[in-house]
């Protein structure tokens, strides 16, 4: 009876210590989590634990390899899968989290309990003829690699923390089709009306083609189809249309813009309605870790400014 309620507790322990860290891992890339997933990769973290007291797996409950495997399935399960990339940085910021909060409940917990006299003669004991050479060896190679990975590891954080700086939530309506997107101000976007002068916000549809017309989505995708008759607008977006020249790797295209009926730009919490711009539509992803669905004008930024 004794031996199932001490393994409950190390089990209730490292469910919410692999809860924990999964959850500063959301808070590290700035990539919300919901909580039913945070405890159900806490959960399948803390299965290894039972693997730990069967005979027939306590091996494997060991296994690097088999570490690695579950510590993937806990991220995939919190996180999802997007692409390779996506899917390594919240891997390896897992692991980041989890060497950072190892170190310093180790650092605190000698800091606390340090007794000099049992230390030396530890030391004394390792260290007679120069120590163990594998454990040497170990400390020779690992700590670069560490001081490497940390290193990478923050400065990922850091550019996750410029980037997320820089986003703001857009709130767009166009007639009966309305939703909130994130958007990445952009200085180098420079695209203009030729004519009227307002500013181009660029849009992803993939997030928000529920909203739209069909019509819209498809000249998205190819707005010559406009031009050749092929394609129409709904009559509540004819006359919302602009063409706009664009140019992209040294060739000349043409954008298709629209007329928004309402823009709100919100940071913190602080929002701001912009009147002067307009809204082109692409059906390719702009951001490879949907961080962001639109690229907002600079512009649009300093005219938020004026009227705040």
């Amino acid at each position: 009876m004794r031996l199932v309620v001490y393994m409950d507790a190390i089990w209730l322990l490292n469910f919410l210590a692999d809860s924990l860290l999964l959850w500063l891992t959301s808070i590290a890339l700035k990539r919300p989590a919901r909580l039913l997933r945070i405890l159900a990769g806490g959960l399948i973290g803390s299965a290894i634990i039972i693997m730990g007291f069967m005979p027939q797996l306590s091996y494997y409950a060991g296994n690097p390899v088999v570490k690695l495997l579950f510590s993937g399935i806990m991220v995939f399960a919190v996180f999802g899968y997007k692409r390779w990339r996506y899917f390594f940085s919240n891997l390896l910021t897992f692991y980041f989290a989890t060497f950072l909060m190892g170190g310093i409940l180790m650092g605190a917990h000698y800091f606390l309990s340090f007794h000099f006299d049992m230390q030396v003669k530890m030391l004394k004991a390792a260290a007679g003829g120069f120590g163990d050479p594998v454990s040497w060896a170990f400390v020779a190679l690992g700590l670069p690699a560490a001081w490497l990975f940390s290193k990478n590891r923050i400065q990922g954080l850091e550019m996750a923390k410029i980037k997320y700086d820089q986003l703001v939530d857009v709130y767009i309506r166009i007639g009966e089709s309305d939703f909130t997107v994130k958007g990445l101000v952009d200085s180098g976007n420079q695209l203009y009306d030729p004519l009227t002068k307002l500013p181009v916000m660029i849009l992803s549809i993939l997030p928000v083609r529920e909203h739209l017309p069909e019509e819209i989505a498809v000249l998205a995708e190819d707005a010559t189809r406009l031009l050749d008759g092929s394609a129409t607008l709904p009559d509540e977006w004819a006359g919302r249309v602009r063409f706009i020249p664009a140019k992209t790797v040294g060739k000349q295209s043409l954008l298709l813009a629209y007329k928004p009926d309402e823009v709100q730009l919100t940071s913190g919490n602080r929002t701001w309605p912009v009147k002067k711009v307009l809204i082109s539509f692409s059906a390719q992803c702009l951001s490879g870790d949907d961080a962001f669905s639109c690229i907002v004008h600079p512009q649009m930024m300093a005219e938020a400014a004026q009227s705040a």
